[in-house]
């Protein structure tokens, strides 16, 4: 007699993990637009140093906010951790855009599009 036995956990399982994995989603999605601002509002108050030092501070403030997302971006989906890993690397190149000139003016048109997929990508999270 062949027995068919049946799969343990089934859909109840990946439903609960599609749950979780959502949840997770969601508060990573929160998480880093907490810190996209914070980091805005750091970045502000260094750019006011001004030169010839205060470059290295505004560098390093791009720096540490790029690791701050990437670490609330650990977990969530993988539009939403692709579209962070977009602005992480976006704000390592204004840290290295800073860090090399003290009259640095770079653009951040490429970390505003960054923001506005990431906005996408958690809408639909």
């Amino acid at each position: 007699m062949a027995s068919s036995a049946a799969p343990t956990g089934g859909a109840a399982t990946t439903a609960a993990s599609t749950a979780a994995n959502d949840a997770t989603t969601v508060k990573a999605c929160a998480d880093i637009k907490k810190d996209i601002r914070d980091n805005a509002a750091k970045i502000t108050k260094a750019e006011k140093i001004g030169p010839p030092a205060g470059h290295f501070a505004v560098s390093a403030q791009w720096a540490a906010g790029s690791v701050a997302i990437l670490a609330h971006s650990i977990g969530a989906n993988e539009v939403v951790t692709a579209a962070s890993e977009k602005i992480q690397n976006e704000m390592m190149g204004l840290s290295d855009a800073y860090n090399k000139s003290a009259d640095a003016k770079p653009s951040k048109k490429a970390l505003e599009a960054a923001i506005k997929e990431l906005d996408t990508a958690c809408s639909a999270a």
